[in-house]
C-alpha cells in the first residue's frame, strides 16, 4: 500500500504519465470540462477538497514550468492569486479571460475536479521536466 503522496490511483496514474510541455487543469466543482478531456473527479461536497490542498499535493509531484489563470482572479479571488503566487514564485505564467481558458481546457491532458466553491479557482499548468536542462 502506497503510504504518501497522491493515493487516488487514477490522479497518481495521470500524473505519472505526463510529459514535457502537457497541459493539466486543476479546477473548481464547477468548471466545465470538455467532452473527451478524462476527469479525476475529487469533489465529495462543497469545499472538499480545497483547491489549496489539491494544489499543494499535485506540487509535491509534479514539475511546473508554466502556468495559466483568468484574470478575473485578480478582481474575484485576490488572496487565492497570492496563493498560486507564493507556491509558484518563480514559474512563467499568462493571464487570460476566463472564456478563453475555458476554450483552451480542451487541450489538457487531464482535468481535476476539486470542491472548490471559491471565484475562479482554475489553472491550467504545463509539466516542465524534474533534471536539469
Amino acid at each position: 500500500m502506497k503510504k504518501k503522496g497522491i493515493l487516488n490511483a487514477q490522479l497518481a496514474g495521470y500524473i505519472a504519465a505526463l510529459g514535457h510541455k502537457d497541459l493539466f487543469l486543476i479546477g473548481d466543482a464547477g468548471m466545465p470540462v470538455p467532452k473527451g478531456v478524462p476527469i479525476v473527479d475529487l469533489a465529495l461536497c462543497e469545499g472538499v477538497p480545497t483547491f489549496r490542498q489539491t494544489m499543494d499535493a499535485v506540487l509535491e509531484e509534479t514539475e511546473v514550468e508554466f502556468y495559466t489563470i483568468a484574470e478575473e482572479i485578480q478582481e474575484k479571488n485576490p488572496a487565492l492569486l497570492a496563493y498560486i503566487r507564493e507556491k509558484l514564485p518563480k514559474t512563467p505564467s499568462e493571464m487570460i479571460p476566463h472564456p478563453a481558458l475555458k476554450e483552451m481546457s480542451a487541450t489538457v491532458k487531464f482535468a481535476i475536479r476539486t470542491g472548490e466553491f471559491t471565484p475562479y479557482p482554475n489553472i491550467i499548468l504545463r509539466a516542465g521536466v524534474a533534471f536539469p536542462a
